[in-house]
């Protein structure tokens, strides 16, 4: 049967022609799909204006904060977040590995103080950003970046 889904994509947070799911639904669905018994790949990530802004990490809390609020600590062990630029999804375009690092140990960072220690230190945090075989190398090189959603 099925143990993973993906919430949060890009494309149903905004896509498809529709309004697009908010991050207090997607929570919400998340929350279902773990005390139903599944793992969740939850996904964020920022438009390219917005990195250009610099405000990739206020898009990603702003994406994070509802899950934090609907889960326990337990719970946690059941997600794995997906950082996925989304100016770079399909776009040939990629974040470098600093990047990458930079928002991933932001991220970290950013479940240490809003959800716990030991739950940044366990919680999988996947890049998802035009993953491929010419850039896969430096960028699972980074400490922060725990693998890869391709």
């Amino acid at each position: 049967g099925v143990t993973w889904v993906i919430l949060g994509h890009s494309e149903r947070r905004e896509g498809f022609d529709m309004a697009g799911e908010d991050s207090e639904l997607v929570a919400k669905k998340t929350k279902v799909a773990v005390d139903a018994g599944l793992k969740v790949q939850f996904c964020i990530g920022e438009k390219k204006e917005e990195r250009e802004a610099g405000i990739t990490m206020d898009v990603c809390s702003s994406q994070l904060a509802p899950l934090a609020k609907v889960l326990s600590e337990e719970d946690w062990a059941k997600i794995s977040i997906a950082y996925e630029p989304v100016w770079a999804i399909g776009t040939g375009l990629t974040a470098t590995p600093e990047m990458a690092q930079e928002t991933h140990k932001d991220v970290r960072g950013w479940v240490a103080e809003n959800v716990s220690a030991a739950v940044a230190e366990k919680v999988q945090i996947q890049y998802g950003g035009s993953m491929k075989g010419a850039n896969v190398e430096g960028l699972l090189s980074q400490p922060d970046i725990d693998g890869g959603l391709i």
